[in-house]
């Protein structure tokens, strides 16, 4: 079997023994005795029973009885793959993380337990997953790699790049703490009514961690919440953007209101213009987007204190939801940074 390509030391990704060509002659770490379907640790050498185990190194670590694991998933046996009709979980979601950049994101966050990481045997070495082994290492997370078969059949995003880990749930952030000046800076949320479109979120959570939003707010009904696709299109940002449920957002938006926050609608009806927030931008504020067609809902719109467009100067009459929130977003960041200054 070719050897890995990697600035790292060379390691022996396989089991002892095994003879070129074949299928797999290009896969790491899989062998014609063990069979398609089943999964070991990366580049260890086979143990008792068949349980193979590597220490940080990408050795066989003799002092260790058994391989290192951790937890497995409620209602599943390691190695085998989540049931595709499963119940969808109460809260964020957010479970399965699929994608080179989520999974790294995902490690480094540390914000909670990381069960196991899965990676495609015949993977091509990349500096990422050199990155991602590391820090895996160091939390004591196992990683097997399987079959690009079983990836790709237990993935639920259309491109996993051969990886995906499995953890706890995303932790909600504490509505209430979310309304309060923390260090001097004033709230800086983002509300979303109604988004159903995985892609649309995971976008629109990757503008608000690059323009420095504080939190999130997110319908507990008829909007989607942390998918594996919106996981790999943040690029891993949902395990830094805090985000909370909440059951209404009318009152939701009220209780915000209350407490000093300006609540700037989207809708690209209004006759004002997204520059006009300029003027309470340094204040508490929250920018809330509506849906992907319908916009915002009747309710959310009369409780907002004000709405605002994007100005459209072109045949188009509108903006997708992820872009208009990176602009609404960077106009409020704009201002607070102007003022720093």
């Amino acid at each position: 079997m070719a050897p890995r390509k990697s600035s790292k030391p060379k390691v022996n990704l396989g089991p002892p023994g095994r003879k070129p060509g074949g299928r797999n002659t290009g896969s790491r770490g899989s062998s014609t005795s063990q069979g398609a379907g089943k999964s070991t640790s990366r580049g260890a050498k086979p143990g008792p029973k068949g349980v193979v185990r590597r220490n940080g190194s990408g050795e066989s670590d003799p002092t260790r009885g058994k391989a290192r694991t951790s937890a497995p998933r409620a209602g599943a046996r390691r190695g085998v793959e989540p049931r595709r009709n499963a119940p969808v979980a109460k809260g964020l979601g957010g479970e399965q993380i699929e994608g080179r950049q989520a999974v790294r994101e995902l490690l480094i966050g540390q914000k909670r337990k990381v069960r196991e990481i899965w990676i495609a045997s015949d993977i091509d070495a990349a500096p990422i997953l050199d990155d991602i082994e590391e820090l895996a290492h160091a939390q004591r997370v196992a990683i097997l790699e399987v079959p690009r078969r079983k990836i790709e059949e237990t993935a639920r995003s259309e491109a996993p790049q051969g990886i995906i880990a499995f953890a706890a749930q995303l932790e909600e952030a504490s509505f209430a703490e979310m309304l309060k000046t923390r260090n001097g800076v004033p709230p800086f949320l983002v509300a979303v009514d109604g988004v159903t479109d995985p892609g649309n979120l995971g976008a629109l959570l990757r503008c608000c961690d690059g323009a420095g939003v504080t939190g999130v707010v997110l319908p507990k009904h008829r909007a989607v919440h942390v998918t594996p696709t919106v996981a790999k299109t943040s690029a891993g940002a949902v395990e830094h953007v805090p985000m909370t449920l909440v059951s209404g957002l009318p009152t939701a938006i009220q209780q915000m209101r209350d407490k000093g926050i300006w609540v700037v609608g989207l809708d690209d009806s209004s006759r004002d213009s997204l520059f006009d927030i300029a003027k309470f931008a340094d204040e508490g504020i929250c920018i809330v987007l509506g849906a992907e067609g319908s916009g915002l809902s009747r309710l959310v719109r009369e409780r907002c204190d004000t709405i605002v467009s994007i100005p459209m100067l072109g045949q188009v009459s509108s903006l997708n939801v992820s872009a208009a929130a990176a602009l609404a977003t960077y106009e409020v960041t704009r201002v607070r940074e102007a003022g720093r200054a």
